[in-house]
């Protein structure tokens, strides 16, 4: 609760005199200034991960979208490095790319929603974890997301021929099945399209999280809060 209150001077610059002595926690993060310091810490964390998404190299360099590479790919990743570990970099390349090309669907969607939060949403943010601005911001946002960049997402990876390649190096593979469910022995180009959206997807909400976080450590950090 506190965090938000004291980045307040701090981030806003509004010259504005905080009587702690009169209003509440609650009361003063729940105000315009409150609402406004909670939407620009998730503003601030949305350009840092546009700006990752926006450059191939930071983006695969960048742990945090790793992290949220989904259980299936990590799966199917393991069975190429003993097959063609040429393709794991080739696939890890090209969804590089398709950050680039989708990462402008995806802002204003994240932004819409910061500018929509509710009093219940500031509520939640102010009397929960640390995270939890970035955590309400994933739900309202995270289906929409990938729906929005999962055609994009398709287009991209169809165009270098990653799916036609993998299933090449897995083929008569049994262990496909096991990975994707039922009898599928091919990898399905809107099923691998569906992965790689989704580690966009969460990709983008790990370092929106970590700005988040790391923002308020620094704040608070001095004042021993």
């Amino acid at each position: 609760m506190k965090k938000y209150i004291i980045a307040a001077a701090l981030l806003i610059g509004t010259g504005a005199v905080i009587n702690t002595a009169v209003q509440s926690c609650t009361t003063l993060a729940t105000s315009d200034l409150g609402l406004s310091i909670i939407k620009r810490l998730l503003l601030n964390g949305i350009d840092k991960g546009v700006n990752i998404y926006s450059n191939r190299e930071a983006f695969l360099q960048n742990n945090m979208v790793d992290k949220a590479l989904p259980k299936e790919l990590r799966d199917i990743n393991s069975m190429l490095e003993k097959v063609a570990p040429s393709l794991v970099a080739k696939e890890r390349a090209y969804i590089a790319d398709a950050a680039v090309y989708t990462v402008n669907i995806s802002k204003p969607i994240l932004v819409n929603a910061v500018n929509s939060l509710s009093a219940q949403d500031v509520t939640r943010i102010i009397q929960g974890e640390k995270g939890m601005a970035t955590q309400i911001l994933k739900e309202k946002t995270s289906q929409q997301l990938v729906a929005a960049i999962a055609p994009k997402v398709d287009e991209q990876l169809n165009q270098y021929g990653i799916v036609k390649s993998i299933n090449t190096a897995l083929s008569g593979s049994n262990l496909l099945g096991s990975l994707l469910g039922g009898n599928k022995t091919t990898v399905n180009s809107g099923g691998l399209s569906q992965l790689a959206s989704e580690q966009l997807v969460n990709g983008m909400f790990n370092i929106i999280e970590d700005y988040e976080i790391q923002n308020s450590k620094s704040l608070l950090g001095p004042l021993g809060k």
